[in-house]
């Protein structure tokens, strides 16, 4: 029997939306959105046999529909950590009765999926992921600083609109701003920051001109946590990184799919992961960018094929 539901697991002062469709009895397959806050959208439903799998989706701390959401609670921001989300997903697992999942992830879900998987290996079955990042310093820096080098003119514009403070990067700058008390100046932040965005993605091949959000309550929720998150290098500091750690996954199954036109987070990452981590596989896909068509009709693949070998 297939169908969907939905609804809540209490996570300290926080409420974690999650939802599933497909086969309650089929394999597990839990699916880890963009951002950080950019929340779940409703295309990955589909992707999989839904005859064949149960997809778990869920939106993270302070965005989309669970609550609060981050704007209406800054006080508790500090606390929205990727060590949190890492607890909220456990805390959907077990409500769910789930023992082992196959994790997917794009973009940050990618590095949420890697962080999550590091701290609970005996959870996963196998790792398929898209669009690659880890959030490391370096990649941060790329992705805000950078690429400045492709797009000097709004880079300009992004940095002049930053305010930053002496000593502070622009990441930080819009943090400190995102999160502050005068929220017309966040405001004026977030948009500047929707932007910058909108811009650095500008050469994906699917890219289709004007804002990332037209919502203004999304858009807050998205710069707030994206900011906060990269600020911090994901709070996965002191050895803690993806990369210094990610030979713990040798022999887990692992699908890094990346677009080789991805400018906003190249390459380079996938394939650093790829030769560290004993049992991945790397596949670029030429002709996308950050994400697209092919790349998740490889996800799809990959999760078929962890599923082959479970049976």
């Amino acid at each position: 029997m297939t169908g969907e539901n939905a609804g809540w697991v209490k996570a300290g002062r926080a409420e974690i939306y999650w939802e599933t469709t497909g086969n309650p009895s089929g394999i597990p397959v839990l699916f880890l959105h963009g951002g950080p806050g950019a929340s779940l959208g409703q295309g990955y439903r589909t992707r999989h046999d839904t005859a064949k799998f149960w997809v778990v989706g869920l939106d993270q701390r302070g965005c989309g529909r669970s609550t609060p959401a981050v704007q209406d609670d800054l006080g508790s921001l500090s606390a929205n950590t990727t060590q949190a989300l890492i607890e909220d997903i456990e805390e959907v697992r077990k409500n769910l009765g789930i023992g082992k999942w196959i994790v997917t992830g794009v973009s940050w879900g990618s590095t949420l999926a890697l962080a999550y998987a590091l701290k609970h290996p005996t959870r996963v079955h196998g790792i398929a992921l898209v669009a690659v990042t880890t959030t490391s310093r370096e990649e941060v820096q790329w992705i805000t600083e950078g690429v400045r080098g492709i797009f000097p003119e709004a880079w300009a514009e992004f940095a002049k609109a930053a305010k930053r403070r002496p000593g502070e990067r622009v990441v930080e700058a819009y943090a400190r701003r995102l999160a502050g008390e005068d929220r017309d100046d966040a405001e004026a932040a977030s948009l500047a920051w929707d932007r910058w965005e909108s811009t650095h993605i500008s050469l994906d091949p699917l890219w289709q001109p004007g804002p990332m959000f037209d919502d203004d309550h999304e858009r807050m929720a998205f710069a707030i946590l994206v900011t906060h998150y990269w600020s911090h290098d994901a709070f996965l500091r002191n050895g803690q990184g993806i990369m210094e750690r990610i030979h713990e996954l040798n022999g887990v199954p692992g699908y890094l799919i990346h677009g080789r036109r991805d400018v906003s987070g190249p390459v380079v990452t996938a394939w650093k992961l790829h030769q560290r981590w004993e049992g991945s596989r790397l596949i670029v896909i030429e002709n996308e960018g950050h994400g697209g068509p092919e790349s998740m009709a490889a996800l799809v693949d990959a999760v078929e094929e962890i599923a082959a070998c479970l049976s």
